[in-house]
């Protein structure tokens, strides 16, 4: 068949596939070197592009927030280790974006001139570009499970503070069991799961327990402390 030899893009919950690479700050193991860690891995179309130049100091200077979540950050894209290094450098030395100047990329970025990174992530996507990676984004937790996956079009930039939101409400939903609901930001109510009994859901109606409350039986919220 003609696409045999084309991995099937990881979904969530899957392990994401591990891989060795080269990039700008020395070759990377994964999941070996990010143990207990979560991991945004995402893929640009091209060194040297406007959209991709704002994401890249975009994320550099989130990089510290998203370490404070205990989140590291990897880049790709299917230019090679030369073209990165000039292109980190010139976005350093030279652009200025909303404020941003001097911006310098510390996370690494991989150099996968053959694809295989990018395909084993279904990155490449040959309706869009036979010679692009899209703009994915795969958030991995320390298990290196896949927890969420974000694909943008070439022409599109990425909502960094809506990623940063989502490993923050997967992290939250991770400790405490619950769910956030629509446009949920840090500090508003959550989400308990739906009661799997009768009796749990009558007893959450009468509860009379004043940090939860209920719009129905099956929709329950947790209030969050101020």
């Amino acid at each position: 068949m003609e696409n045999e030899n084309i991995a099937r893009m990881p979904l969530i919950g899957d392990t994401a596939p591990s891989f060795k690479a080269k990039t700008t700050q020395g070759e990377i193991r994964f999941p070996e070197d990010y143990k207990g860690k979560w991991v945004i891995l995402f893929s640009h179309p091209a060194d040297f592009t406007p959209v991709c130049t704002t994401e890249f100091m975009t994320f550099a200077r989130m990089h510290d927030e998203f370490k404070a979540l205990n989140v590291e950050l990897i880049g790709l894209s299917v230019d090679s280790l030369y073209a990165h290094i000039a292109w980190l450098r010139t976005i350093k030395e030279k652009i200025k974006f909303k404020g941003m100047e001097n911006m310098e990329v510390t996370f690494p970025l991989i150099e996968d001139i053959t694809m295989e990174v990018a395909n084993k992530f279904g990155m490449i996507q040959p309706n869009a570009s036979g010679t692009q990676a899209v703009r994915a984004v795969f958030i991995m937790d320390p298990n290196a499970k896949v927890r969420c996956i974000l694909y943008y079009p070439l022409s599109t930039g990425r909502n960094f503070d809506e990623i940063k939101r989502i490993v923050i409400a997967l992290q939250k939903a991770d400790a405490e069991g619950i769910a956030t609901p629509a446009d949920w930001r840090p500090g508003d109510d959550v989400i308990i799961p739906p009661p799997g009994s009768c009796g749990v859901a009558k007893e959450r109606m009468e509860s009379s327990d004043g940090d939860k409350y209920c719009l129905d039986w099956f929709m329950c919220f947790k209030k969050e402390k101020k």
